[in-house]
């Protein structure tokens, strides 16, 4: 028996937001389990992902973000993120790579190269 990764869960103020955000960024369908309070998204290539709701307003950095691979398009595809809702919070150029640094609709970072 091995152990594996289920979903990856947002803590959300609004959890149908972020999650149409997430699904019309990763291609995803949203499913609503709990109105208002939980919803589900499936993917085909990147696994399931849970939006739920809680009280508590995000506070810092994220300690963990999603790191996402545009294949070479990353301008294109920041342009697209930017146009569904995200917005920029720095651009970085290190060890040989550049990326992007974005934040959803609530806030939470994820980087696209």
């Amino acid at each position: 028996m091995g152990i594996r990764v289920s979903n990856v869960t947002f803590d959300c103020d609004n959890p149908g937001l972020v999650a149409e955000f997430w699904a019309a960024v990763l291609d995803g369908t949203v499913e609503t389990r709990v109105p208002n309070a939980f919803l589900g998204m499936k993917t085909a290539a990147s696994g399931d992902f849970f939006f739920i709701r809680v009280p508590e307003q995000k506070g810092a950095k994220n300690r963990l973000h999603l790191d996402l691979d545009t294949g070479g398009a990353r301008e294109a595809e920041v342009a697209r993120l930017l146009e569904l809702g995200a917005t920029v919070v720095t651009e970085k150029d290190e060890w040989g790579h550049r990326w992007t640094v974005l934040q959803d609709p609530e806030g939470n970072e994820f980087c696209v190269a």
